[in-house]
């Protein structure tokens, strides 16, 4: 019989960190059961209306993007990380939107190569690519050529399941994403609410096992342009990249009938986004460490309503219409609301493993739990 999950310990590859901010050097551990060195960083303040941050080592720590805005790339120094390290990151001195003093801070952190990249001339377009086929994640780096029928290379080896794509250089160019659970004719945004939106201009076909196949459009390909593309390929009991259509079902108490969402392994990351129409919440992320905070709910030991948008600058919601229940097996839908279970409406997801349903059956099969 085959291995459940090609991954023991997904702690190794992601992580979600909560920690507070001090204003000056911070020495930051995650709490894995691995270690798991930075190569992709996402931070907020979760409670409070400051933007986002975002880098990786390919483009380089002392540059950052906003993932809710459309802004080109800027650079900050050694402000906000001082160093990714082999099991945390160290922070800068900050400011007011990033290790601001005694303020809660959140991290999202993914593991690729460490830092080190390698030239992939497959494509018609040269690109630099940082890669771990185990984890299904690149880190590709290309100077768009302003042309149609663009071929860059991505190293996964299999289809990517989502990229996320930003033009550095240019400002006022919107996040690119690319879902396999939607026609290649169509992509979405990151750093908007609305519905899935023709992509005829941007993506030539879906992509495949070697190649990310682009059309002349300046989020993804501008001329001269620096572009940066996260690649995600699904990896049984570590990430899932599918769809979903919702019932429509949950009350306002938190009792549920809402859809249960298999992904073979227990979450520690969901990020959702309803694609068949636009929905005033757009892009919905839930972790497990932002916990329910000062809510009746606490009681629910799987339920988690702390919701978050990278596409907006807003401070998390913890409504209790909106919430899931993180399960050994998937996700649970709380809600009936239109942000991730209206009826009839399709959304799509990206998740990543706390741990497998099952572990492999050379690490003894043994089954995980929900909380």
């Amino acid at each position: 019989m085959g291995a459940y999950t090609k991954i023991d310990d997904p702690t190794a590859y992601f992580q979600a960190k909560l920690w507070t901010g001090n204003a000056g050097s911070n020495a930051i551990t995650f709490d894995g059961n691995s270690d798991l060195q930075p190569d992709m960083f996402w931070h907020k303040e979760p409670t409070d209306t400051n933007g986002w941050h975002q880098t990786d080592t390919n483009i380089g720590i002392a540059n950052w993007l906003a993932t809710e805005n459309s802004d080109n790339e800027y650079g900050v120094g050694t402000a906000y990380l001082a160093s990714m390290n082999s099991n945390g990151f160290t922070s800068g001195s900050g400011d007011s939107s990033f290790n601001s003093n005694t303020v809660l801070q959140c991290t999202w952190a993914w593991h690729c190569n460490g830092g080190t990249t390698a030239s992939n001339e497959t494509g018609n377009i040269t690109s630099t690519v940082q890669v771990d086929t185990t984890a299904g994640f690149s880190i590709v780096t290309f100077t768009g050529a302003g042309s149609d029928s663009r071929t860059i290379g991505h190293s996964l080896g299999v289809a990517p399941a989502m990229v996320i794509f930003k033009n550095r250089t240019s400002d006022n160019t919107d996040w690119r994403v690319y879902h396999q659970s939607i026609s290649p004719t169509y992509a979405l945004s990151l750093n908007d609410s609305g519905a899935q939106y023709s992509a005829s201009s941007i993506f030539t076909s879906a992509f495949t096992s070697t190649l990310l196949n682009l059309e002349n459009d300046d989020d993804v390909n501008g001329s001269s342009a620096n572009i940066v593309a996260y690649c995600f390929a699904d990896v049984q009991g570590y990430s899932k990249f599918a769809s979903y259509v919702g019932n429509g079902s949950g009350t306002s108490d938190g009792t549920f009938d809402g859809r249960m969402i298999a992904t073979g392994f227990k979450p520690a990351f969901v990020l959702i986004k309803p694609s068949s129409a636009s929905a005033g919440d757009g892009w919905v992320l839930f972790d497990n460490t932002r916990y329910p905070r000062g809510s009746t709910m606490t009681t629910y030991s799987n339920y988690i309503n702390n919701q978050i948008n990278p596409g907006s600058s807003s401070a998390e919601s913890g409504n209790v219409y909106d919430a899931v229940d993180f399960l050994s097996n998937g996700f649970k839908l709380r809600t009936g609301r239109n942000g991730i279970n209206d009826d009839g409406r399709t959304y799509v997801y990206a998740a990543f493993a706390e741990s497998p349903f099952v572990t492999s059956d050379d690490g003894g099969s043994i089954p995980t739990t929900a909380r």
